[in-house]
């Protein structure tokens, strides 16, 4: 009996020891630089209790440059599953007090490890990703680390939810993994992401750049659109990852969570029929539509940033989750570009494979010209919008605000690439294109030819707009399922989706298609 408790007695006292990670003045320095050491970061996120690691005594086998005298805790990087508000996750964390979290063998083994438990669980897996990167001293085994992270991050990918958290350095090869998963956080002023740092790029271009400006949270949230969030702190980051979580079922076979919310689904909002401007060519924002017609006004909206002219985020009607994607006239109109569509594109897919529904609200005026969009191949990222609501099976839902034309209407969730449900306010305008382009077009010779240009032009204008600017002919036509009041909007949804909860639809069979890269 008392060498079983001894033996008892030695396990808890080497766990404790490596509990305590890098050392408390690696520790103090880690905290002092504003940041949660691994194992905070991971108590937060987790429900109070139900954290349990694995791996903890794994270490190293590296013995090249005296590195069989260095000892690393959880060979920086500790992992594990608990609970997120009752439902399962696994999750890593990477210790930049142990090592600086580099990543050798080991290290890049218990993260596959894990990864590889909730492929077969059927449960979301989340990074909390602080490195310095690679391990130089294991050499080719640290490449195979992250190659074997890669190839796991391409087959769990569609199948569950993987989000990554940055919260520190992730350089070079350390950032194409967070790149693969769905859903990229960020912490302002203490995360950053680059292949190779300012002083490489100073080195070999000659141009100076600071690590906040080449690779910050802002940067990647509204230039380069790695990132969809960008939060205040690492505690502000998890409760958003937390809240992500809500919207998401665990695995692509399961439905996700329906939620009482307490708002009534039969509610109305009169001052949805005013909230369209008369004037066309006067912007509104669509976020106002949004909040009024989804459940308690919350709407969870990554890639704020980002290609601001269009607008994705998860939001509930009657308790259900549903994928928003919609047009901003505040920006650039609400006209579609090659961001817009890459945003767009990349969340449809996401609610597509985890069976989120879709509800699309329209009010672009077409595709941004110029020859900046064209030789950048608006063609190909435009193209894509098209193929992702063709190739979307959920239920689809589509409310046309306002301006609905040529190209722009096609591709935002149109009848004829299999919207269920399309539905038009009778603000609709619903054309090739605007009446003015129309008019000049159609009527150019006559226009031309009159005695009083000015005068023929806004009579033609006028014409047009009575014959297609509104969203009747598309109705008779049977591509508009009804016109309806603004303010009755929420419950006409609401039913739709719940008519629309079985839906079941099969693409003909195929490994894959070749999406416009």
């Amino acid at each position: 009996m008392g060498e079983a408790s001894d033996k008892i007695k030695e396990m808890k006292a080497l766990k404790e020891t490596i509990q305590k990670m890098g050392g408390e003045a690696a520790v103090a320095k880690h905290k002092k630089d504003g940041k949660l050491t691994a194992r905070e970061r991971l108590d937060y996120f987790f429900d109070p209790g139900t954290f349990r690691e694995l791996d903890v005594f794994v270490r190293h086998r590296c013995v090249n440059f005296g590195m069989d005298k260095v000892d690393i805790p959880s060979d920086g990087v500790i992992t594990g599953h608990g609970l997120v508000e009752g439902r399962p996750v696994f999750a890593f964390a990477q210790d930049f007090t142990a090592r600086a979290g580099s990543l050798g063998e080991m290290h890049a083994k218990k993260i596959c490890k894990v990864m590889d438990l909730a492929l077969k669980a059927g449960v979301p897996v989340v990074g909390f990703n602080d490195s310095g990167g690679a391990r130089i001293q294991e050499g080719v085994d640290a490449l195979f680390g992250y190659g074997e992270i890669f190839y796991r991050n391409s087959i769990c990918s569609g199948v569950i939810p993987q989000i990554s958290a940055i919260m520190g350095p992730t350089a070079g090869g350390a950032v194409y993994s967070p790149a693969m998963t769905d859903y990229v956080f960020m912490v302002k002023k203490t995360s950053h992401m680059f292949i190779t740092g300012p002083q490489v790029i100073k080195s070999v271009t000659g141009e100076e750049i600071s690590f906040e400006d080449l690779g910050g949270a802002m940067t990647h949230n509204e230039k380069s659109g790695v990132a969809h969030f960008a939060c205040d702190s690492d505690s502000h980051g998890i409760e958003c990852i937390r809240k992500l979580l809500s919207f998401l079922p665990p695995n692509n076979i399961e439905d996700p969570p329906i939620v009482d919310t307490g708002d009534d689904p039969g509610r109305m909002d009169p001052a949805l029929d005013t909230l369209v401007p008369a004037d066309v060519n006067k912007s509104y924002d669509m976020k106002d539509i949004i909040r009024a017609i989804v459940d308690n006004g919350e709407f969870f909206e990554p890639h704020e940033h980002y290609a601001k002219n269009i607008i994705v985020g998860f939001a509930r009607l009657n308790g259900r989750s549903i994928g928003i994607i919609a047009n901003q006239p505040k920006y650039l109109a609400g006209c579609l570009d090659i961001d817009a569509s890459d945003k767009a594109t990349r969340f449809i897919r996401f609610c597509d494979a985890f069976n989120v529904p879709i509800l699309t609200f329209a009010d672009v005026p077409g595709y941004l010209p110029g020859s900046e969009q064209e030789w950048g191949g608006i063609i190909r990222h435009g193209a894509k919008l098209l193929w992702c609501y063709s190739e979307a099976t959920v239920p689809k839902l589509l409310v046309i605000v306002r301006k609905d034309y040529g190209g722009a209407y096609i591709a935002m969730s149109s009848k004829h690439l299999g919207a269920d449900m399309a539905f038009a306010w009778p603000t609709a305008e619903i054309a090739v294109m605007g009446a003015e382009g129309a008019a000049n077009i159609i009527h150019r010779r006559e226009i031309q030819d009159s005695d009083d240009p000015a005068a023929k032009r806004k009579e033609k204008v006028e014409e047009y707009k009575q014959i297609f600017s509104n969203p009747y002919i598309a109705a008779n036509r049977g591509y508009i399922d009804d016109i309806i009041v603004p303010s009755e909007t929420r419950p006409r949804l609401i039913e739709s989706l719940e008519i629309l909860a079985g839906k079941r639809q099969t693409l003909p069979p195929k490994k894959h298609g070749n999406i416009p890269a």
